[in-house]
């Protein structure tokens, strides 16, 4: 069995968030996914927040609280600085998650002393890239190290001495094994540590559990004979350019920026590569940073990546796009592909490059957001399922289109929906404006529509239906926007179909059927 040392960086995505936010360490943070806490800070914990929570109910919990999405891709790249601070160290490490590494122990022991003060090194390296409260766990095999990490609460380091691994072992709870139907099926035969599960006999174990269920006897007796493989240091693919002096304008950073755009996307073809997605990082002299991801519909060229850094810097607003003078610009690819994949055909690529190259050339004069694609996302009324992305960004929209809406209007749909609703009129019999009472009951029955809202263009109407009442986050007191509201469709002399909207007394036209 080879002597493992385990790293592990506690709440790592607290840790990431607060790295890249850069928060205080005494901030109280969570983080999000799907509705419910994913992570939380110790600030938070010793507020009550604890994981699993409603936001709202940890927002109750802990006023001061920062809520944040729950990113796993920042999780990955905030710890890559981690593993290259400690194979400068130590090299072999072999990643096991974000936040949790492992190597071998015996060549740092011998280099550096001993194996606690190899961990000593490994943990002041860490404090010194501002990665605090990291812990270290040796032991035979990387099963009984990850163990010994975490059940030490108090101390940084934990070390099993050399062939000690089963008695360490013995006492911890079954589920340390981490396999829950094995885990259930053993507490029902009374089995409740790793201990007494290890005191069964192999033959028997692996005749009930197959070949899994004997590995996991094995490690339960401290035999993990698992070999410790290093992780291959990733190709450096992006390309960084400082200024001195700092530069003010942004037509002298993007012509600074062209000989590195070069080199970027010529590192990017010896590797047999193409970039589809990529960050780019811009620092200035007041050490302010404007950092975004930028996306494209078929690869980047060097003249895609310089046009990137221009946008992003005419976005952050000013001469410069920064409070002050440019000092660096760093370009990382995010999503390579390839280059194969990405290879014209043999008659070229027709219609679709032409309109790429023709659209790219317009955004490159215009702006980033002069061209937009249009996509569909979900909402209530039409108006907010309408989404428009700048041409090369994701068709994400803000509001997915595949989640449950009630109140939204079924199939089919109008053809024609006003970019601003129209104000327009509806009125009964007695020449007054139709409306909707507390109980959703109509005023009157509607006879005559204008859809000007003017006296001279009164049409009658032929055919009528609703109202449907809408109101959203009725339950949230300090929400804004919209109130109640109350949907009618109806049909007027010329059989022209219309969806009205009726809010605040006012009637308004949302679409047309054509």
């Amino acid at each position: 069995m080879n002597r493992a040392m385990v790293l592990w960086c506690p709440d790592w995505p607290i840790t990431a968030t607060m790295l890249h936010r850069r928060l205080p360490a005494d901030a109280p943070v969570a983080l999000i996914d799907r509705g419910l806490v994913f992570a939380c800070s110790a600030a938070a914990r010793s507020e009550g927040v604890r994981r699993g929570l409603r936001v709202r109910e940890a927002q109750a919990r802990c006023t001061r609280l920062l809520v944040f999405p729950y990113d796993a891709a920042l999780d990955s790249r905030a710890f890559e600085p981690v593993l290259a601070a400690i194979e400068e160290t130590m090299p072999g490490v072999q990643l096991v998650r974000p936040g949790s590494c492992v190597l071998r122990a015996r060549g740092p022991a011998r280099y550096y002393g001993g194996e606690e003060e190899a961990a000593l090194w490994l943990l002041d390296r860490l404090d010194g890239i501002q990665v605090h409260g990291a812990r270290v766990g040796i032991a035979d095999g990387p099963f009984t190290a990850e163990r010994a990490v975490r059940q030490q609460k108090r101390q940084r380091i934990q070390i099993v001495p050399e062939g000690e691994s089963a008695a360490f072992l013995s006492p911890l709870p079954i589920e340390h094994l981490g396999d829950a139907r094995l885990v259930d099926l053993v507490r029902r035969l009374g089995i409740r540590t790793l201990g007494d599960f290890a005191a069964l006999d192999v033959v028997s174990v692996r005749d009930r559990f197959g070949e899994s269920g004997a590995w996991l006897h094995a490690l339960a007796g401290g035999r993990d004979s698992r070999a410790i493989v290093p992780r291959k240091p990733p190709e450096q693919l992006d390309s960084t350019i400082e200024f001195w002096p700092p530069l003010e304008r942004i037509d002298q950073v993007a012509f600074g920026f062209r000989a590195s755009a070069d080199r970027f996307i010529q590192g990017l073809v010896e590797a047999k590569l193409v970039c589809t997605a990529l960050r780019v990082e811009v620092e200035s002299e007041s050490g302010e940073i404007s950092e975004r991801g930028w996306l494209h519909p078929r690869s980047f060229t060097a003249a895609d990546v310089v046009d990137r850094v221009r946008w992003q810097l005419q976005g952050s607003g000013g001469d410069s796009g920064l409070a002050s003078g440019i000092t660096r610009v760093r370009v990382v690819p995010e999503s390579v592909d390839a280059i194969g994949n990405h290879e014209e055909g043999l008659w070229g690529t027709g219609q679709d490059e032409r309109i790429h190259h023709g659209l790219s050339r317009v955004q490159s004069m215009l702006g980033h957001g002069a061209v937009v694609t249009a996509t569909v996302g979900g909402g209530r009324l039409l108006a907010d399922r309408q989404r428009a992305a700048a041409w090369g960004d994701p068709l994400l929209a803000a509001r997915p289109q595949a989640r449950p809406w009630p109140g939204s209007l079924p199939a089919p749909y109008p053809a024609t929906v006003f970019p601003l609703p129209r104000l327009v009129s509806v009125l009964t019999i007695t020449g007054e404006q139709l409306g909707v009472d507390a109980r959703g009951t109509l005023t009157g029955e509607p006879v005559r529509f204008s859809p000007t809202n003017s006296t001279s263009d009164l049409r009658a109407l032929t055919a009528w239906a609703g109202p449907w009442p809408l109101e959203e986050r009725w339950w949230d007191s300090k929400r804004t926007g919209r109130g109640m509201i109350n949907r009618f469709q109806l049909v007027d002399a010329d059989g022209i179909a219309w969806l009205l909207v009726l809010q605040d007394d006012r009637w308004w036209a949302e679409a047309r059927y054509d």
